[in-house]
């Protein structure tokens, strides 16, 4: 997996981070000191910080340097050069930070501090300090990497299974249709050099759509509404349709192929089965942060949960649009088919998904 960009590692946000808690951990050096033996409280925690920002100073910046020298020799930025590298960067960074940090202390404070080499105990609580600062900080930029590696190979497979499914959906479609389309051949065949030419029609404006992670809703339902051109050419006055789309949720990006499935499975299961006919009804409307999707048909409705072959809203179309949904959006998005609540009887899918936070902006596959 390639090197992610060190500029991630040196974000303000986490050299805030940094600065913060180095505070906090060269106050508690400093009331240690204090509490040892050392006198003025406030003295040892200033002198502390002194001491403990040069130190963390020359080794983050000694760390830094190393990581771009690197890349330019490698190509590949690091957050963490490895100990080889800074195993040196460490000890001269301990050494020249309290160097530092006393001749801050004298100018700053008036405090005259022992060089480092002139007393073991000064020279172990540096170095000890300083090592065990450095180690945690690169402990927590190597997990911030890793999870950030992780959700990179999450994406990526959601992408991939959401491509393989895609890539399912689109043929069982067009042999449905060409299906049907073989039966009005020999029945009708005007109409089904009609249909024929409508299918090339919806073809050549679906291939190109259904190659982009998401669209407009509008060219949703524009999809749509050539699908059920294609479908009234075969099922004639039997087939009555409705499409509403708000203009304020036009422009929502949504993932391609998701109305198309359920029509479908409208037509297949409630509307042909029945010598009337009927009609579809394809809705969207906005529920606070939810974009709602509704696909209503006065077919035969659902078949009883016990006879159902395969059981209700668990076909091959609507499967693989519950299974687009969780790949994108997991437990945020749902697909349900209930029956319709009025006299008019029938179906009805309803889709939720999360309103997308700017409008759509269609990305090739």
């Amino acid at each position: 997996m390639p090197a992610l960009p060190a500029a991630r590692f040196y974000s303000p946000n986490r050299l805030l981070t940094i600065l913060v808690f180095n505070q906090l951990f060269c106050t508690l050096i400093g009331l240690a000191l204090w509490l040892a033996g050392s006198p003025g409280l406030m003295l040892n925690i200033a002198v502390s910080m002194l001491i403990g920002n040069s130190v963390w100073l020359l080794v983050d910046g000694g760390r830094w340097l190393v990581g771009r020298t690197l890349m330019r020799w490698t190509g590949q930025g690091l957050p963490w050069p490895g100990y080889r590298w800074m195993l040196p960067v460490i000890g001269l960074g301990v050494i020249g930070g309290y160097e530092l940090g006393r001749q801050l202390s004298l100018l700053l404070l008036g405090v005259h501090l022992a060089p480092m080499f002139s007393r073991g105990s000064t020279l172990v609580i540096t170095a000890v300090a300083g090592l065990t600062a450095t180690v945690f900080w690169h402990a927590t930029a190597m997990l911030q990497k890793h999870r950030a590696e992780a959700e990179s190979a999450r994406r990526l497979a959601a992408e991939t299974q959401l491509q393989l499914l895609q890539s399912q959906l689109e043929p069982h479609m067009l042999f449905n249709t060409l299906a049907n389309l073989r039966v009005l051949i020999s029945l009708d065949p005007p109409r089904a050099q009609q249909m024929l030419d409508r299918l090339i029609g919806f073809l050549r404006s679906t291939l190109g759509a259904s190659r982009v992670e998401s669209h407009p809703l509008q060219a949703e339902f524009d999809r749509t509404a050539d699908y059920l051109a294609l479908m009234a050419v075969r099922m004639g006055p039997r087939l009555a349709c409705t499409l509403d789309l708000p203009p304020e949720l036009a422009t929502v990006a949504v993932p391609p192929l998701l109305l198309q499935p359920l029509v479908e499975n409208a037509i297949q299961h409630g509307l042909e089965p029945q010598v009337a006919g009927g009609r579809i009804e394809v809705r969207a409307r906005r529920e606070a942060d939810t974009l709602v999707l509704t696909v209503r048909d006065t077919g035969r409705g659902l078949p009883d949960a016990a006879n159902a072959t395969p059981a209700p809203g668990h076909g091959f179309g609507t499967q693989q649009v519950r299974d687009r949904l969780a790949t994108l959006h997991g437990a945020a998005a749902s697909l349900t088919l209930t029956s319709a609540a009025d006299a008019e009887g029938g179906a009805l899918a309803t889709l939720r998904l999360p309103m997308p936070t700017t409008p759509s902006a269609a990305i090739a596959s």
